[in-house]
């Protein structure tokens, strides 16, 4: 359950990740940012987003609830 998953932006060499919540973009790899998967895909939420909705996150609701 605990299982470290690589980063895809880190092994396709992408520099910029969106947050899919704000809009905010990456300036390079944001080892702070959280990722959450909802219906297979990845979702990328900045710190601002990720602060702000913490107790969803934790709860695994998915980003629109929130």
């Amino acid at each position: 359950m605990d299982q470290q998953t690589p980063c895809p932006a880190a092994q396709s060499g992408a520099e910029h990740l969106v947050c899919s919540h704000c809009g905010a973009v990456s300036q390079g790899i944001p080892p702070t940012w959280t990722c959450s998967v909802e219906n297979g895909s990845r979702h990328y939420f900045c710190d601002d987003c990720s602060r702000a909705n913490l107790r969803a996150i934790e709860g695994r609701l998915d980003s629109p609830w929130w």
